[in-house]
């Protein structure tokens, strides 16, 4: 949960501009829900446990990110996100 106040803060900052959206990749459903209330998130979120998103980006561990530009080109960061790291991308 380290950086998802991070993330949502940027939503915050950033939601109208881009889309955020959270991919639980382990647990149950009950640990992913509680996940995404402990962390007040509002910016959707979806569960992977089959491990489709990851294996399509084949990010093997968290952290990780798949940033998708509007021309449909993609990387993968494994950064830690934070505001910094999201508004560097958005060029903030």
């Amino acid at each position: 949960m380290r950086e998802a106040p991070s993330v949502e803060e940027a939503n915050s900052i950033w939601g109208d501009e881009i889309d955020i959206i959270g991919v639980a990749w382990s647990g149950d459903e009950r640990t992913y829900l509680d996940f995404i209330d402990e962390g007040g998130l509002t910016f959707p979120q979806i569960d992977d446990t089959g491990g489709e998103v990851y294996g399509r980006f084949a990010i093997p561990y968290q952290p990780a990110a798949v940033l998708i530009a509007t021309d449909g080109t993609w990387q993968v960061t494994r950064e830690e996100l934070n505001v910094s790291t999201i508004g560097n991308f958005v060029g903030a």
